[in-house]
């Protein structure tokens, strides 16, 4: 069970000047945005986020949620020293559950805000970052998920993990979503689209069974009539620290499973499968004999788990 723990208060208030951005799905809350930042034994990191989250420069209403996947360092201090000076409502939750997504759940499931955004515990955003954002949000009312461009912070680390692209891109309702277009350093949810298909699958993320957590959600949420975009426009800088071959080839490992369990998923799902079995087969020309191996032992894998662990193959 999560626990939470409200760390700080505003200590002014700033006047609404959002006007012609806010739309009617948007003002019933007193926050306009949520952001929610997961971590786990990695305090050093997370002080240095939370410091470039201070500088972001917004005439929104935002809270900071702070979502511990059972630390044992200093992550609880460096919360609590980041909200006695900040300006914004910060709460802390303890969510010792396996995996990251047990933490995204009961981050976004305390958010108040109709608007939740999940940055990486290692992501430095732009000043603008939250502006931007909203204003993605405020031209649908139906867009149900926005990704933004992720750069390298440190040119010495190894270009993975991020997303460069100058190109917009829309998915409407219903869309086969591909795997790393939108990466979790950078992606926001309406709230409502969240709460209408459950949020996060256990089974997948860091520390669970299979990587993917952010692309299975949007997949989720585009079948349930939600649109989604890549905007280039809302940025954060990566800072992953990974520097070796040896770092880069474990980490594509554990992505390839993921993306099998992924696609095995939406597979099995009625609604789902006719996209997916078309986009899988059209994507094998874009990878390698061992990568689509890899791809089909984990979701043989994932299938063999679900049948015995009596999930359902349409939620």
């Amino acid at each position: 069970m999560a626990t939470c723990r409200k760390l700080g208060t505003p200590r002014c208030r700033r006047e609404d000047l959002r006007g012609a951005l806010r739309e009617d799905s948007m003002t019933n809350s007193m926050f306009d945005l949520s952001l929610v930042i997961c971590t786990r034994n990695r305090a050093t990191q997370l002080a240095q986020t939370l410091k470039r989250v201070s500088a972001i420069r917004s005439q929104l209403k935002w809270e900071l949620i702070v979502a511990d996947n059972g630390s044992v360092d200093a992550t609880s201090a460096v919360v609590q020293e980041f909200a006695a000076s900040c300006d914004h409502p910060v709460q802390l939750i303890v969510q010792p559950g396996r995996g990251v997504s047990c933490a995204k759940n009961a981050g976004w499931q305390a958010a108040k805000a109709a608007i939740v955004v999940c940055i990486d515990d290692d992501c430095y955003p732009e000043l603008d970052y939250f502006d931007l954002i909203f204003e993605c949000f405020s031209k649908d009312p139906k867009l149900g998920f926005v990704g933004g461009r992720i750069l390298l912070h440190d040119p010495t680390d190894r270009r993975i993990t991020i997303q460069e692209s100058l190109e917009p891109l829309s998915f409407p309702a219903g869309s086969f979503i591909r795997p790393g277009v939108i990466q979790g350093a950078n992606v926001a949810y309406r709230r409502a689209a969240l709460t209408e298909v459950g949020g996060f699958d256990p089974w997948f993320g860091a520390g669970a069974l299979y990587s993917g957590d952010e692309t299975e959600l949007m997949a989720r949420i585009s079948a349930a009539g939600w649109n989604g975009v890549y905007d280039p426009k809302p940025v954060v800088y990566h800072h992953h620290g990974r520097k070796t071959a040896n770092d880069e080839w474990r980490l594509m490992r554990w992505y390839d499973r993921g993306r099998g369990a992924y696609y095995a998923k939406c597979m099995l799902n009625r609604g789902m499968r006719n996209v997916y079995v078309k986009n899988w087969l059209l994507t094998r020309q874009h990878h390698s004999w061992r990568k689509s191996a890899l791809e089909i032992v984990a979701g043989l894998e994932y299938v063999a788990r679900a049948c015995m662990a009596g999930r359902s193959f349409n939620g």
